[in-house]
């Protein structure tokens, strides 16, 4: 029994981690926040974690349920969320300074917010899409699809995914509460460098993830063979 709880367990980190990518993002977070003092920077990145925690366990257990309640289909949610990935890439890549600059401007002020204004941006965009986005979910969605019917078994899978996922969101947290370190031992050109690289890969997965929903909406009203 204790084998099989670590097996699901650890078939959450294993399943999400590559798809989260949050050492390649972390750059991409220390751009949004942009220079905080470490206390923010920790905040921030905390609040992160709790909100992609509850994000994972929600898609986990009601994913499918409420997809199937509002008639969506997993191939619209990875096209809508395709296109809010590709929409973030394309803006990082095309920041100028002038963006950078109001950015900068705007999280100096993280420091004098409450916690509700601080819960409230650290959600969008970083939470969602940045971190944990359509292709996260879906992935999740899938890890939940099978819900055991007896009661052991039910609990085990609570509590499973609970874990695998509290362990997921704190290499996401390690990785944001490093950012601003990370990006000052790379300097300013490897920053810029790391930073357009993250950006053009963002709104590659962001289309990647598009066409994945597209032809799976192909395949769904049959244009195109399984």
């Amino acid at each position: 029994m204790l084998i099989i709880f670590l097996k699901a367990v650890l078939l959450i980190p294993v399943t999400l981690l590559p798809i989260l990518n949050p050492f390649g993002i972390a750059p991409v977070f220390a751009n949004l926040i942009g220079d905080v003092p470490r206390q923010v920077e920790n905040r921030v990145a905390r609040q992160v974690a709790i909100n992609c925690w509850f994000m994972l366990v929600g898609a986990i257990f009601i994913g499918s349920h409420v997809l199937t309640f509002f008639g969506i289909s997993l191939p619209i949610v990875r096209i809508g969320g395709g296109l809010l990935v590709a929409v973030s890439g394309w803006r990082l890549l095309s920041d100028n300074e002038q963006e950078s600059s109001i950015k900068t401007q705007v999280a100096k002020t993280y420091d004098d917010e409450s916690n509700e204004e601080l819960k409230a941006r650290s959600f969008y965009p970083i939470s969602f899409p940045l971190t944990v986005g359509p292709g996260t979910i879906a992935a999740s969605i899938t890890l939940g699809a099978n819900t055991p019917a007896r009661l052991v078994d039910w609990v085990m899978s609570i509590g499973s995914a609970a874990v695998g996922s509290a362990l997921t969101v704190l290499v996401v947290y390690l990785c944001y509460r490093s950012a601003n370190k990370i990006v000052s031992l790379l300097g300013r050109l490897g920053t810029m460098v790391v930073l357009r690289l993250s950006a053009f890969i963002l709104l590659c997965i962001g289309i990647q993830i598009f066409w994945s929903g597209f032809t799976g909406l192909l395949v769904e009203t049959g244009l195109l063979p399984p």
